[in-house]
């Protein structure tokens, strides 16, 4: 087999991995989010595309695929689902801003149809290979994919994105043993802090915040982040004076209409049916006129609706970043202090700021645990930047793995 790495290597984001080898099969198709949208390199010719979860930087070219070729995609319900919302509003967002889109809402319509819902744990019969998605812990949906080559009895096994401490809403993934595994390196050098601890410490701040007169602003990743933050809020008899804005509600929906992908419906279930959902532009104004914590998008203050609060918050306000601000984006220029460009224009934004690390990734701790346990002939480290991917592969050599970190636009030849 030879695979050829179009994106998603030595950086984070726009994942894209394809296997040739009788069938092309494509892992994921997203695109990376900085100051511009950058794509992935051009697969040719695709028989399959395997989705691991709809998070953007995994999704966000799909369509791009369905323009010459017609390929099937395999995946999660909630997957699917969650997708269509992300690429439908990508559109919006670029028509709405002059930018010609790389798709047609024609090319999204046909990628839907062409996709195949699976069951976690379910056999996928795709000519002389047997896939199969496992739970990846990450978000609703996403899989960790495992593909068998008949004739040979090899296993390739792809994590995407994964973690294996539980979350509030989602559970541990499942550890699937291998020959080859392409594994996610986002924080191959770093641990996660203490989950218990974390919520605590965020707690308190959004308490000293509210009862300061500030409003604790709370930017989050629309699928999945939103949804954990505001359970935690509402296990925290906070929920009341907890507002939701942007495409977190839908993303709720999608999650909460398939409760066999969530670790606690019921909590997610009451979070949401408590939470003060925000529908109209007036209610935004509403929102900052007392204490409150508002939970919307984007995650990395790159567009959404979280550009109207930020240059309209009070002096005892706060931001509280619970997710990874790639370079480039406004979420990591704000963490460095510099002017943020919202509307086309510079603006310093004085209201202190903190990040709490909630990330839905593997930590160092998880990524050695699934390399040890899925027990590989190779790993191929992905989707982290140059220095973590590279220090994941040194460091799995000294423990006798055959390890690599491929560079976008590599090509592979592994034993399948």
């Amino acid at each position: 087999m030879e695979i050829q790495f179009l994106g998603g290597s030595g950086e984070v984001g726009r994942s894209a991995f394809l296997l040739k080898d009788g069938k092309n099969i494509l892992l994921d198709y997203g695109v990376k989010n900085g100051d511009r949208l950058e794509y992935p390199l051009v697969p040719g010719r695709v028989d399959a595309v395997v989705v691991s979860h709809a998070h953007f930087d995994h999704t966000g070219a799909l369509p791009m695929l369905y323009d010459q070729h017609l390929p099937v995609a395999f995946g999660t319900q909630p997957t699917l689902e969650l997708s269509e919302l992300l690429l439908e509003d990508s559109l919006s967002i670029q028509k709405k801003q002059g930018v010609r889109p790389k798709f047609s809402k024609q090319q999204i319509k046909t990628y839907l149809r062409k996709y195949v819902s699976y069951e976690y744990n379910a056999e996928i019969d795709f000519s002389d290979y047997a896939m199969t998605l496992y739970d990846a812990g990450h978000v609703s949906g996403s899989a960790v994919t495992l593909i068998e080559k008949r004739s040979t009895d090899r296993r390739l096994v792809y994590t995407g994105d994964f973690k294996i401490d539980p979350q509030v809403l989602q559970g541990s993934a499942d550890i699937i043993k291998s020959d080859i595994l392409m594994i996610e390196s986002t924080y191959a050098t770093r641990s996660h802090p203490d989950r218990e601890k974390l919520i605590k410490d965020f707690v308190e701040d959004v308490k000293a915040t509210l009862e300061s007169g500030g409003t604790v602003l709370v930017p989050c990743f629309a699928v999945g982040r939103a949804q954990e933050i505001v359970a935690i809020l509402y296990k925290h008899n906070l929920i009341d004076r907890t507002y939701m804005d942007g495409m977190a509600k839908k993303a709720a929906e999608i999650v909460m209409r398939h409760p066999e992908f969530t670790r606690n419906r019921e909590l997610l279930l009451s979070a949401m049916n408590n939470v003060n959902w925000i529908d109209e532009h007036h209610h935004r104004n509403a929102a900052l006129e007392s204490p409150s914590v508002i939970v919307t998008t984007a995650g990395m203050l790159n567009g959404g609706p979280v550009l109207y609060y930020i240059t309209r918050l009070n002096h005892n306000s706060k931001i509280l970043l619970t997710g990874y601000q790639v370079e480039g984006t406004n979420g990591r220029k704000l963490l460095n202090h510099e002017p943020l460009e919202i509307d086309e224009r510079k603006h310093r934004i004085d209201t202190p700021s903190a990040y709490y690390d909630f990330s839905a990734h593997a930590s160092k701790e998880d990524i050695y645990e699934y390399v040890r346990k899925s027990s590989p002939e190779k790993v191929i480290c992905v989707h982290g930047d140059e220095g973590n991917v590279t220090a994941l592969s040194e460091a799995l050599k000294l423990e006798g793995f055959d390890a690599i970190a491929p560079k976008i636009g590599e090509k592979v030849k592994i034993d399948f």
